[in-house]
């Protein structure tokens, strides 16, 4: 077949980029287009995203293919983080900035949602975990405080809906994305309109729901003309970009657990269809859309944000180091000196983190790391723990063994965190590849325009194209020794 030039747009919580993919219809090559920081902007009380930058990082990614002289496009697609939405009025303008998940407007909305409706009978209508930054709790919030703003939106967009919008002027809602809302009812995955009904969110501004893979519309034909690009199709694909990551993971048979790593860390498996009972309740996993009807039963980790957070504070205060070099000075502090939890709502927002780690380490009564090496061997050692706890209820919860984790993602380039990751769970670590949510974006564009015919296709095309590091267990005896005080500290 020919060659097909595809256009991942890939937005993180720090940063964005525009990959093209080139598909020979067995193997698909990357190659970073564009890239630029994703800068959460604080003003006032509130934090917002700035949508009109993102839109316009996206137009310098597309004029630069243009001037690239590779051809044309076959397809774009788009995949951001999840939970974060747009208001448009009935003209089709936006009502504001899209408020940041980190903006703390959703202090108490947790409670006031349960006194609407119990905790149990959301769960059960959703099967979607319960964080206090979820769209149910966002949504409440502008119901309780600004409810002006709900009387003139037209519409609710997602993030990745949003800026397919701008490009295509198309309103659609794509299924992996809007299933990280807690808005949607698990059993007909449609939107859930007694809950909906319960917190007072007007029914009418919610759009049809679309499967990945779903030609959302082209770009404008002016915009198109105007970028170089022509009006080329924009594909809702798995818009979520850990449901990007988890159709990229490169594995075709046997019993798995795959961890998308990156400022979030999601530990999860996939299934046929939502599970919901008293242990996803209880331990708070989630079950979230995936590609071909699957579903991906999963655990939301804090992840390498409080490295990155780390870092920011030091960077702030002139003593800056690379990511590398980071790994490289935990691996020289002595182990298991200290552990946190790294879901604590402790660390859930940004600032002073090198304190707050010091601080939790204090309040559990343990020995305080003082040096940066200390510090940052807490981090990774608790996260490692944190990843044996969520895969061991991950076997509680489907009662099946599971013999390898596979990572995915910018995170599994950290050597150090895979190996003590392979020590705490006894069982192998295969990583890669580190362009996971660029790659399953890709692949399920080709979906969709018939290249490939199933996510099993996919990920042979990506077992195909990148190669992967295995790490072994080592050292098991002494961190089966150290979990034991990780659980007592923790009580998780």
């Amino acid at each position: 077949m020919k060659t097909l030039n595809l256009m991942a747009f890939d937005f993180g919580a720090s940063g964005g980029r525009g990959m093209l993919g080139r598909f020979d219809g067995e193997k698909i090559t990357l190659e970073e287009v564009h890239r630029f920081s994703n800068d959460p902007v604080q003003v006032g009380e509130h934090i917002y995203w700035d949508v009109l930058r993102l839109f316009w990082e996206m137009q310098q990614g597309l004029i630069k293919y243009a001037n690239s002289g590779e051809g044309s496009l076959a397809s774009i697609g788009i995949d951001t983080w999840g939970v974060d939405y747009g208001l448009l009025d009935k003209d089709g303008d936006l009502l504001g900035n899209p408020y940041h998940y980190r903006d703390d407007r959703t202090e108490g909305m947790m409670e006031e949602a349960f006194s609407r409706m119990p905790k149990k009978e959301i769960f059960n209508k959703t099967g979607i975990a319960f964080q206090k930054f979820n769209t149910l709790f966002q949504l409440l919030s502008t119901v309780i405080h600004k409810p002006y703003i709900l009387e003139k939106a037209d519409t609710l967009l997602f993030m990745p809906d949003l800026l397919a919008y701008f490009l295509t002027g198309e309103k659609g809602t794509e299924f992996t994305e809007a299933s990280t809302g807690q808005l949607l009812d698990a059993e007909t995955g449609d939107w859930c309109y007694s809950l909906l009904d319960a917190m007072s969110i007007p029914r009418d501004i919610f759009t049809s729901i679309e499967q990945p893979g779903t030609l959302r519309g082209k770009i404008k034909s002016d915009l198109g003309s105007t970028l170089g690009v022509g009006s080329v199709p924009v594909i809702a694909v798995a818009t979520h970009d850990t449901g990007s990551a988890v159709a990229a993971v490169p594995v075709l048979e046997g019993s798995y657990a795959y961890l998308s790593s990156g400022t979030w860390s999601l530990m999860g498996v996939e299934a046929d269809k939502p599970v919901i009972n008293q242990k996803t309740l209880e331990w708070n996993y989630t079950n979230e859309g995936g590609v071909n009807g699957t579903y991906r039963l999963l655990k939301n980790i804090m992840g390498l944000w409080i490295v990155q957070e780390c870092k920011r504070e030091w960077d702030r205060r002139g003593e800056v180091y690379g990511y590398g070099e980071l790994a490289d000075m935990a691996s020289t502090a002595k182990p298991f000196k200290a552990f946190i939890d790294p879901d604590n709502d402790l660390f859930y927002s940004p600032g002073q983190m090198p304190e707050k780690i010091q601080q939790f380490c204090k309040d559990t009564g343990q020995e305080v790391p003082e040096t940066k090496a200390e510090i940052l061997r807490c981090v990774f050692e608790s996260l490692a723990m944190k990843y044996r706890w969520s895969m061991e209820k991950l076997e509680e919860i489907t009662d099946k063994r599971l013999d390898a984790l596979h990572i995915v993602g910018g995170g599994s380039q950290n050597k150090l965190l895979n190996q003590m990751t392979a020590n705490a769970i006894s069982r192998p670590v295969i990583c890669g590849p580190v362009e996971a949510t660029a790659t399953g974006n890709l692949m399920v564009q080709a979906m969709a325009l018939g290249e490939v015919a199933s996510l099993k296709e996919i990920r042979q095309v990506v077992k195909n194209s990148f190669p992967t590091d295995d790490y072994m267990p080592q050292d098991t005896q002494a961190w089966d020794t150290a979990y034991e005080d990780y659980l007592k500290i923790n009580e998780v």
